[in-house]
């Protein structure tokens, strides 16, 4: 698709949920893109708005104020601090930070869904919903909890089993009850509102599938494959006392689903900071806007928030939503629950100062279009041998040895060769290089592109050794170390929307103002001669395995955390089995009986072939125990049966009847006997 000529570009990224802070995972997907594509359109002299905020509305944040017995106001200012104190000091440049909470979120997300209801835009459905009668309230999926039906763990949610990572419903669960009381739930009938997505099928099928083939594959692909599948209606409110009320009479005790409210924080949002001109920002079809998100945000920014936008009718589409996969942490999946995480807030305080390490780590290891990994040690061999060696390296030989041959000024071009030339020539391919990848979203391919621009100088000053020409020809070096610095210079272009911090030093060491940093200017002529050099500073400094061993041991202390939480909530029973009748019971002949002969099945390692007398008749059996018992201790041993099951071969063998074993979840088995010995044929139930 032909890239419009726009006049404005608005540019949101996910709202991260307000019940915990931040970690790396968040980061890689959504807001170091984000900031790396805003700090860009910024240097090109564009219109540029840069929308963030917190979603603080939903059920784990009730969850969670219940477990600290506090409100859930309590929880999000929080978490809204530190998250957003956190994208401060790791320069996320945002244009406004807001939240849901807010009570100019409140009206507008209140007022959408008015003029939705009001126009018939949606449907109102009555179903039976778990109840809970002492707390007098509908359960959220999450408040109800039980033992799995697929793992037999006890404490699984109505949604999702943690143990064994099922997706459940609350109708799955073996023994539900309340959380908040503890009582088992009953079913009591609510009404509650749906956004029909299936009448907007034919629509996203024309405006994505035939009019968006340019977004990225993971994009387009999973759109393909819900729409394809079918859509269904959305419910859009939900029974529960926490988020912005449903602003229709009669619907008292009932909120906006999350899902619903908070891609309407991008609006109220954009109102905060423009309130007088907001509506050009999202009602001009000359704005262009791009949603930043993780891939599990797809669906809702892809199709559910447009056909919101399209049933309102006022608000123009997002041009695109480069959407990353996930971020692993050291081979396993980050997981907030489990603590598998590295939280920014803690990174900023273990390594203070070095921002931008993280910031280049986890651009070059960007999840784009597959999950990728983080590892500790990949982070410091990026600074060390990267960040360090190449790029840091280059820049401080070139501004010292200008120091220490021309007193810190910018020398002559006295001695021109033509490597220098052939080295000034590729600056503007990088450059070109560059934006393409970042005017596409590659942003992984843009910062390798810089990074060669680094090593293009770094090699340039390695073969042309001006320590060494400075003995015989200071005219020589004097062309050199001006071919370095106007390097160095165009550094500071190329990955200014990358390590923002890195370039403000780079800045004062070549002693330029920021605000010359316009796109335009790189691979121009930019530093004069006699202009006068700041002092030399480290760009990056070297991160010792101390710091490295300290992360990996605490990474360690969770996992063994983690093992031990999980072996502890292990079942000590299996779950129990669905009822039956005493009817079905009766069927059942269980019977004592003698075993007269035994001896192992050949060509098995678990089968007894063995002979009894079930006080009715002499009969063999054929049972899976050769692991727990030895023909011989079979031999006299009386046991428990079940004489009526119908017979069947195994091994060629006709078994008839079943042993009655006790089995422990460790798979260990035992025979039930009678506590004293019977006559073979007494009969059990």
């Amino acid at each position: 698709m032909t890239e419009k000529n726009y006049k404005r570009y608005l540019i949101t990224s996910a709202l991260p949920y307000a019940n915990g802070p931040v970690h790396i995972g968040h980061l890689a997907g959504v807001y170091v893109p984000a900031d790396i594509y805003v700090r860009y359109l910024r240097m090109c002299g564009r219109d540029v708005l840069f929308i963030g905020g917190s979603d603080e509305h939903g059920v784990p944040i009730t969850i969670k104020a219940k477990q600290q017995g506090c409100t859930p106001q309590d929880i999000v200012d929080k978490y809204h601090g530190i998250i957003k104190d956190a994208f401060e000091e790791f320069g996320i440049s945002f244009d406004v930070y807001s939240r849901t909470s807010s009570s100019t979120h409140r009206r507008v997300a209140a007022d959408f869904f008015k003029k939705l209801y009001e126009e018939g835009k949606f449907i109102e459905k009555e179903s039976e919903q778990y109840y809970d009668e002492e707390a007098k309230q509908f359960l959220a999926d999450r408040y109800i909890v039980g033992t799995c039906p697929k793992c037999g763990a006890e404490g699984a949610y109505g949604d999702q089993c943690e143990k064994c990572g099922s997706t459940l419903s609350p109708d799955e669960l073996l023994n539900p009850h309340s959380s908040l009381s503890g009582n088992t739930p009953i079913k009591k009938k609510t009404k509650h509102w749906y956004l029909p997505l299936d009448q907007y099928e034919p629509w996203l099928k024309e405006w994505i599938l035939d009019g968006h083939k340019e977004w990225k594959s993971n994009v387009y692909g999973q759109c393909k494959s819900w729409i394809d599948g079918g859509l269904q209606p959305r419910a859009v409110s939900r029974d529960l006392d926490w988020g912005v009320p449903v602003p229709v009479e009669g619907a008292e005790g009932k909120v906006l689903y999350v899902w619903f409210d908070a891609p309407i924080g991008y609006i109220s949002n954009t109102i905060e900071i423009c309130p007088e001109d907001w509506e050009t920002w999202w009602k001009d079809e000359e704005t262009k806007m791009v949603h930043f998100i993780g891939k599990d945000n797809i669906v809702f920014h892809c199709i559910v928030f447009p056909s919101m936008l399209k049933a309102h009718g006022d608000y123009i589409l997002p041009e695109n939503v480069p959407a990353n996969e996930f971020l692993n942490l050291e081979g396993d999946k980050i997981s907030t629950s489990r603590n598998w995480a590295i939280w920014l807030h803690e990174y900023l305080r273990d390594f203070e100062g070095q921002q931008d390490v993280l910031r280049y780590v986890l651009c070059a290891n960007a999840p784009e279009t597959k999950d990728n990994d983080f590892t500790w040690k990949d982070f410091q061999t990026r600074n060390n041998s990267e960040l360090v060696a190449i790029y840091g390296n280059f820049v401080n030989r070139a501004v010292v040895l200008t120091h220490k041959y021309f007193g810190g000024k910018v020398p002559a071009n006295l001695k021109p060769e033509a490597i220098d030339a052939e080295v000034l020539a590729q600056i503007p391919e990088l450059k070109k290089a560059i934006q393409e990848n970042l005017e596409n979203y590659r942003f992984r391919e843009a910062l390798k592109e810089a990074m060669n621009l680094a090593r293009l100088g770094n090699k340039y000053l390695t073969e042309t050794e001006p320590w060494k020409v400075a003995k015989t020809d200071m005219d020589r070096v004097a062309s050199i170390l001006g071919v370095s610095l106007e390097i160095c210079a165009n550094l500071a272009f190329a990955f200014a929307p990358f390590l923002p911090f890195s370039t403000k030093k780079l800045c004062n060491m070549l002693n330029i103002a920021e605000e010359k940093l316009i796109w335009d200017n790189f691979g121009t002529k930019l530093l004069e001669e006699g202009h006068t050099l700041g002092a030399a500073e480290l760009l990056f400094s070297k991160i010792e395995d101390p710091q490295i061993d300290a992360q990996l041991q605490r990474l360690e202390d969770i996992r063994k955390k983690n093992e031990e939480a999980a072996k502890a909530k292990e079942p000590k029973v299996a779950p129990a089995k669905e009822q039956c009748t005493f009817e079905d019971f009766e069927k059942m002949d269980i019977r004592t009986a003698t075993v007269l002969e035994a001896e192992r099945v050949p060509k098995t390692d678990k089968l007894l072939k063995l002979k009894i007398d079930t006080g009715l008749d002499v009969r063999t059996i054929v049972s899976g125990i050769a692991e727990y018992y030895t023909p011989e201790e079979m031999v006299g041993k009386q046991i428990s049966i079940l004489a009526n099951l119908a017979p069947r071969k195994i091994r060629g063998i006709e078994s008839q009847g079943m042993i009655l074993m006790a089995k422990e979840l460790d798979g260990k088995m035992r025979i039930v006997t009678p506590e004293e010995r019977l006559g073979n044929g007494a009969t059990i139930g």
